[in-house]
């Protein structure tokens, strides 16, 4: 599908249908968001009609997904060249040309911006040609495309470079105006009409003289000029009515920066009175209104914006501004109504039309905070209590999953309860669920570090799991609690006679093919093995005694080969 829209993309963009390619690549992208070549293409048809800060976005996102592609930068160059960021269009050429030295239109970008940017700094033309600033910038890129005949002239090999050539001096021209085709293009980027019989005497550029001065033409040589074409007053009345309806959408806008609010709404309203076909004077006089708590009329603006977007066909980015400040609106009323479902609904829409990071924060806040509501409105200590009862009966019954219910529900009417996590790790460690159990443990010590049941709970889940050292120092730490804990005591004692085991070489062949499975999957038995220091510290127990004897003094050293030992994989002798 994403191929389909791409095709389509590109044919409307050769029929120099800019905006139809726009709306099919961006279809694309929707359904294939991480492939470079489609934001690269609509980057192109954004700059051939001028949008060169959409453009601009659009090559930053083909960077960023494909940066060794030299392409990607001469987009970006090209969106720099349109928005006069001289510098930054001089860089991004130059980095393409880094990595496709030979890239002819690199060159050409970069020959086109270095010639605007001494221009811009007035610096006299490197060309002396009087048609020198017609080939300067992506301008006349854009000039051939849209004109029918010299369209299918791009798709020649040999025009492009004649093309290219005159860019970068303009006073090449006069080499190839033998070219008929050279001749047409001349014609369209100077807007007149040029007769090209078979040499370029043939050519009609009108004389800079004076009518008084240039010699009078024949009257039988003389084309008829054509008739001035009338507007007809609708089409100008229109122009007029648009033309108006942005003045008042910028008073508008001026009057938002300064908070007059009232004057803001008047601006935009006198600009949708004017133009109904701009949705965007319907979304900022949305935003006004979320601004001042109108938060109904803010959703009117919006759901009339989205229904006239829609009829127009109008940017897809537009639409979907406005359902998120619908959803904005709908979040600031769901403080009261408790009811963050139209909200989460209305930035789901927005995140179709368009898949903006801010919507998806916003809706990702919505949907916190509606689970948090949820949490509030279920919370009940005394239920919490019950349920609590109902899972020990359970549990002393050893009907372990239905425990685990109980304690579950338990923890939804209480969620900050350290006995109820206490008692479903039990319930996990019983049905060999140990990283459910083991999450549980952790999160009542959490909730209340001085309760040692956590402790005792953690520390049997890693011995069982055969974690003996860790499952020590979970003991361990429950101890600096309550250093008399019978519980504890018993379990540091059960991982000292694993772990002696191991030290002894007691273990069967079975045994330690386990542990040293499993010490190899644990991330610090690696960090030890991998580490320089460690290796030559191992090394020097085999071969150095001298050197081995000045380590075992260093008990962070033997801390870590004691894990060694214990994951079977040293063995001390």
């Amino acid at each position: 599908m994403a191929d389909e829209a791409k095709a389509k993309g590109n044919a409307a963009f050769s029929a120099g249908n800019f905006e139809d390619a726009i709306r099919h690549f961006t279809a694309a992208i929707e359904l294939a968001p991480k492939n470079h070549v489609l934001y690269s293409n609509r980057s192109a048809a954004y700059a051939s009609l001028h949008q060169y800060a959409e453009a601009l976005t659009d090559a930053e996102k083909t960077v960023e997904l494909k940066p060794d592609w030299a392409k990607g930068f001469s987009r970006l160059g090209a969106a720099h060249m349109g928005l006069h960021h001289y510098e930054d269009a001089v860089s991004s050429y130059k980095k393409g040309l880094a990595i496709d030295p030979n890239n002819e239109a690199l060159k050409s970008g970069l020959a086109d911006v270095e010639y605007a940017a001494s221009r811009s700094r007035g610096a006299p033309p490197s060309s002396s040609s009087p048609f020198g600033d017609i080939f300067s910038g992506t301008e006349m890129w854009s000039k051939l495309t849209a004109d029918p005949t010299t369209r299918l002239f791009l798709q020649q090999p040999d025009f492009v470079k004649m093309m290219q050539d005159i860019q970068k001096n303009p006073s090449n021209l006069n080499s190839y105006l033998k070219d008929q085709r050279v001749m047409q293009a001349l014609g369209v980027l100077l807007n007149v009409k040029i007769q090209t019989p078979n040499s370029p005497e043939g050519m009609d550029i009108p004389d800079r003289k004076r009518p008084a001065e240039s010699e009078p033409a024949k009257e039988e040589e003389r084309e008829a000029e054509p008739e001035p074409m009338e507007i007809p007053d609708e089409e100008r009345e229109t122009k007029e009515r648009k033309a108006q309806a942005q003045k008042e959408k910028e008073a508008g806008n001026a009057a938002y920066k300064k908070k007059d609010f009232e004057t803001a709404i008047e601006g935009y309203t006198k600009a949708i009175e004017l133009d109904d076909e701009d949705i965007s004077f319907l979304t900022n006089r949305a935003a006004v209104y979320l601004e001042m708590g109108k938060y109904d009329e803010c959703i009117k603006d919006c759901d009339r914006a989205v229904e006239r977007g829609r009829e127009l066909r109008s940017d897809y980015k537009m639409v979907a501004r406005a359902l998120t400040r619908k959803g904005t609106a709908l979040v600031k009323m769901a403080k009261c109504s408790k009811d963050y479902e139209p909200a989460i609904e209305a930035f789901q829409k927005a995140l179709t039309e368009h898949r903006n990071p801010d919507t998806l924060k916003k809706l990702n806040d919505a949907e916190k905070a509606k689970k948090e509501l949820e949490q509030q409105e279920y919370f009940d200590p005394k239920l919490a209590d019950e349920e609590r009862e109902k899972g020990n009966e359970c549990f002393k019954e050893q009907k372990y999953p239905e425990a685990v219910k109980h304690y579950t529900e338990a923890l939804k009417r209480n969620p900050n309860d350290p006995r109820v996590y206490s008692n479903r790790a039990a319930c996990y460690t019983k049905l060999g669920a140990m990283p459910e159990g083991l999450k549980d443990a952790e999160k009542c010590i959490e909730l209340d570090p001085t309760f040692v049941k956590g402790y005792s709970r953690k520390g049997a889940i890693q011995f069982f799991m055969k974690e003996y050292e860790k499952a020590m120092e979970t003991y361990q730490e429950g101890l600096k609690h309550e250093r008399q804990n019978q519980e504890l005591l018993d379990g540091v004692r059960r991982c000292v006679e694993q772990i002696n085991k191991a030290s002894r070489g007691d273990l069967t062949p079975e045994e330690l093919k386990e542990r040293q499975a499993k010490g190899m999957q644990d991330p610090e038995i690696q960090n030890i093995l991998t580490d320089p220091v460690m290796r030559q510290v191992l090394t020097d127990f085999q071969e150095n005694p001298k050197a081995a004897q000045e380590h075992s003094k260093n008990p962070h050293v033997m801390s870590k080969i004691q894990k060694l030992v214990s994951a079977g994989i040293v063995q001390i002798k």
